[in-house]
């Protein structure tokens, strides 16, 4: 019996008969055997090119590469379905098929999300072109779920740079996140890794940075306190506002020795330059004298020799 279901698969693939291969291809695809349909529709795809088998060839072969995992492949088929036969019935469920395949080929988030973002694509697109249909009633959550992984990437990226140290980077990584995804969920946590961002980065400052990072961060530490009261961000952002200020004033005693050192170098400086302005207008004078002295003394009389 085996051997005689695999010289008829044999036999279908050698075949020139495109109703014998349409028949046994559609055997494989009852019987769930989707390698070997797929390896007989396409066979038929030149076979069949222009007659009334052609969409069930194209729409099987869909739906096994889908079955078989292939969703790259059975997304462009089922998409190429709706386009070349827009008047067949089953081209809203294509079109259906063809934006869950895209979702299905979304990468996990740690890899490249272009295809998470074609799938968001594709998936608006149903959405937009059937928004009546009963299939459009789970795409939201579809596309909520493919969100929060471009959400989750992003924040992700910006929790390696605070990991390394670099809390400059994560605060602009993170401040980002908040932009590209003003409903993000991940909020919370975002907001607990730009307070600590800023708040090392206050401490640990250079000088002349260091005044307007630590206001930087105590506004930061009010407003989380003001869009999350009662909650744990809001005892961090309190903890650290409490940090940030005795830095402030730590700072400010600081900056006042800092200031009193320059006025005195300042002030010594000025009467260094004075004493030595003073010098030299000294040294001026004098030569002014010298000079004065030569132009008012006579030249000697002319002296003759004395004669013996």
């Amino acid at each position: 019996m085996i051997a005689g279901c695999k010289s008829k698969h044999d036999e279908a693939l050698k075949s020139a008969d495109k109703d014998f291969i349409l028949k046994v291809a559609n055997e494989h695809f009852a019987n769930k055997k989707w390698s070997k349909s797929l390896a007989l529709y396409e066979r038929l795809t030149n076979l069949v090119a222009g007659t009334d088998d052609a969409p069930n060839v194209v729409f099987n072969s869909a739906y096994a590469n889908y079955y078989d995992k292939n969703y790259k492949l059975a997304g462009h088929q089922f998409k190429n379905f709706a386009v070349n036969f827009s008047q067949d019935p089953r081209k809203e469920e294509a079109s259906y098929m063809s934006a869950l395949c895209y979702y299905k080929g979304s990468m996990d988030y740690n890899l490249d999300q272009s295809s998470t973002e074609l799938a968001i694509n594709e998936l608006q697109s149903f959405l937009n072109e059937y928004p009546n249909s009963e299939r459009s009633k789970n795409i939201s959550q579809l596309i909520d779920e493919l969100s929060y992984k471009l959400e989750f990437k992003a924040y992700e990226n910006a929790r390696q740079y605070y990991k390394m140290g670099d809390y400059k980077s994560a605060n602009v990584a993170l401040e980002n996140v908040l932009e590209d995804f003003p409903a993000t969920k991940l909020r919370p946590s975002i907001y607990d890794y730009i307070m600590n961002s800023r708040y090392e980065l206050a401490v640990n400052s250079v000088y002349d940075l260091k005044q307007e990072r630590i206001e930087n961060a105590i506004a930061f530490t009010k407003r989380v306190e003001k869009e999350l009261p009662g909650t744990e961000n809001a005892k961090t952002a309190i903890n650290l506002r409490d940090k940030l200020l005795k830095e402030k004033e730590s700072f400010a005693k600081l900056q006042k020795h800092v200031e009193s050192q320059k006025a005195a170098a300042l002030e010594k400086q000025k009467r260094m330059q004075a004493e030595k302005d003073a010098e030299q207008a000294n040294r001026t004078t004098k030569q002014a004298l010298r000079d004065s002295a030569r132009l008012s003394t006579p030249p000697p009389a002319v002296t003759l020799p004395i004669q013996k």
